[in-house]
């Protein structure tokens, strides 16, 4: 009996064997690749909504605490989470992507015959000299995944590195940008920043440093310093983002010329500036009325009540008629 036509269809079999279990492996590993990256993007976002109802939590039990009520919808902190959550996302997509990739090649690799140990040792050769070319490369994405995952710092952040101080504009895997306040943008390597130092996280402080005549008499201008702050908080717009009522220090420095004191307001993230610019202005208006000295380095600016300044100017003016 002829059965060459058997043989040959189970070669034919044997041929269209080989093409179809590649087939299954590359659509197996696509469906594989697509549930893990649509799970990661999923556990990610679970993940920092999580974070933010935390965050949400902590800012009201701090407001209740103090006149202090964070904004809920900081459209800088939703850009600062969305940008942390995006470049998570990427980078856990992205690994298993190469892992799901390098599997699927290896498969394929078993089923055509293909001896994988050349391969092996030429791919370690490879991998060792790009290490070396690109090692600077990777510490630069390392750290950019480090510092978006622990939240170091963030778009909207104010960051002092030691030569550059200013404002983040962007935080990238390989680079972040900085603005400092002259407006030059920055452009600084993730793997060569040693510290960081973030002005605007959590919350900030206002700090005011006053030098008086070290003659005057200190409780007096201490009295004076809490009415400043006071009268700061108690305004509608500051009033809200001062957390918790302003202390002023004793004598912190004291020379043959002046005795410097201090106003410490603890203030909403980024707002410490402008709170300070308050104080400041609060301070020479009620030393004016109280007519406290106040001074200068290398001289004495005496701040008087306008109604001696009134009277001088009118005693000035008799003085120049009788002349």
């Amino acid at each position: 009996m002829d059965t060459s036509w058997l043989d040959s269809l189970l070669e034919d079999r044997e041929w269209l064997e080989v093409p179809l279990r590649i087939l299954l492996t590359i659509a197996v590993g696509s469906l594989v690749l697509w549930l893990v990256r649509a799970t990661i993007t999923q556990l990610v976002r679970r993940f920092e909504r999580g974070r933010t109802a935390l965050r949400q939590r902590a800012k009201r039990f701090i407001a209740r605490r103090g006149k202090y009520s964070p904004p809920m919808t900081d459209p800088l902190v939703s850009a600062r989470r969305t940008l942390r959550a995006n470049t998570l996302a990427s980078v856990l997509r992205s690994t298993a992507t190469v892992v799901v990739i390098l599997v699927i090649i290896t498969v394929i690799l078993t089923i055509l015959d293909i001896n994988l140990a050349p391969l092996i040792a030429s791919a370690g050769v490879v991998g060792v000299a790009l290490g070396f070319g690109a090692q600077t490369l990777v510490k630069d994405y390392l750290s950019g995944v480090a510092i978006l995952i622990e939240d170091q710092y963030g778009i909207g952040d104010v960051i002092d590195l030691g030569d550059v101080s200013g404002t983040v504009e962007e935080v990238g895997l390989r680079v972040t940008q900085v603005r400092d306040f002259h407006g030059t943008l920055w452009y600084l390597r993730n793997g060569e920043l040693m510290r960081v130092g973030n002005l605007t996280q959590g919350w900030s402080r206002a700090i005011v440093e006053v030098r008086v005549d070290p003659d005057e008499n200190i409780a007096k201008v201490q009295d004076a310093l809490r009415l400043a702050a006071s009268r700061v908080a108690e305004d509608p717009e500051l009033g809200r983002v001062i957390m918790g009522p302003a202390d002023v220090s004793g004598i912190e420095d004291l020379t043959a010329e002046s005795a410097m004191l201090r106003i410490l307001a603890k203030t909403a993230p980024a707002r410490q500036w402008e709170v300070a610019r308050a104080l400041r202005a609060a301070v020479k208006d009620v030393f004016a009325a109280e007519g406290i000295a106040m001074v200068l380095p290398g001289q004495r600016v005496l701040l008087r009540p306008p109604s001696a300044r009134t009277g001088d100017a009118r005693a000035d003016e008799e003085g120049l008629g009788g002349a």
